[in-house]
C-alpha cells in the first residue's frame, strides 16, 4: 500500500469540485433555516461512511446487476457533464425534494454531499487511481466539509453572494473537463 501525493491531489480535487460544498452553502443556508439546526457532525460522517461503503462495494453492486465501471465511468462522466452544466449555465436539472425533519441526513449527508454524482465519480475515481489514496481524498473532503457546515454563515458573508456565484461557475468548468476525460478515457476515444 503506497501512498501517492498526485494521486490524492488530483483525487481531492475531483471530489472537492463534485461535492461543491461552496456552491451548496445557499442550500445549507436555507435547509438551517428550515429545521432550526443542522447536526454537522452527523451529516459529514454519515456522507463518509457512505462514500467509503460505495468505493468499496459499489462494484459488487454493479456486477449483480450487469454492469461493468466502466460502463458505470462513462455514465457518471454525463451525470458529472450535466452538474457541470447546472454549474456554469445556472440550470436546475437535477430536482431536490422537501428538507423532511432529518435534513442533516436526508437530503444534506444524502444526497447534498454523497450524492450520485460523488458516488459516480468514486467509481470512475477507482478506474484510474489507488484505493487508499481515494480514502485519503474523501477524508480530507470531509474534514473540509465538516469545516464549511460549521461555519457556513460566516463563508456566506465571506463571499458574498457574487464570489459564491464565481467559485460555483469556475468549479463547474472543472467538472466539465473532468466528464469529458472520464469519456473519453473509458469509451477509449
Amino acid at each position: 500500500m503506497e501512498f501517492n501525493f498526485s494521486q490524492i491531489l488530483s483525487t481531492s480535487m475531483v471530489l472537492f469540485a463534485i461535492i461543491d460544498i461552496l456552491g451548496a452553502i445557499p442550500i445549507v443556508i436555507e435547509l438551517r433555516k428550515k429545521a432550526g439546526h443542522i447536526q454537522s457532525e452527523k451529516a459529514t460522517i454519515v456522507a463518509t461512511i457512505l462514500m467509503v461503503i460505495f468505493l468499496f462495494a459499489g462494484e459488487s453492486l454493479l456486477k449483480v446487476i450487469g454492469l461493468d465501471v466502466a460502463s458505470f465511468a462513462i455514465a457518471g462522466s454525463m451525470v458529472i457533464f450535466f452538474i457541470a452544466m447546472e454549474m456554469i449555465l445556472g440550470l436546475t436539472i437535477f430536482k431536490e425534494g422537501d428538507a423532511p425533519e432529518t435534513v442533516s441526513i436526508v437530503p444534506l449527508a444524502f444526497p447534498l454531499i454523497a450524492g450520485a454524482g460523488t458516488m459516480t465519480t468514486l467509481l470512475s475515481l477507482k478506474t484510474e487511481y489507488a484505493t487508499q489514496n481515494i480514502i485519503v481524498g474523501i477524508l480530507i473532503n470531509m474534514l473540509f466539509v465538516y469545516f464549511v457546515l460549521k461555519n457556513t454563515e460566516r463563508l456566506e458573508r465571506l463571499f458574498g453572494k457574487s464570489g459564491l456565484n464565481v467559485l460555483r461557475k469556475a468549479f463547474g468548468i472543472i467538472l466539465l473537463a473532468i466528464a469529458i476525460k472520464l469519456f473519453r478515457n473509458n469509451t477509449g476515444l
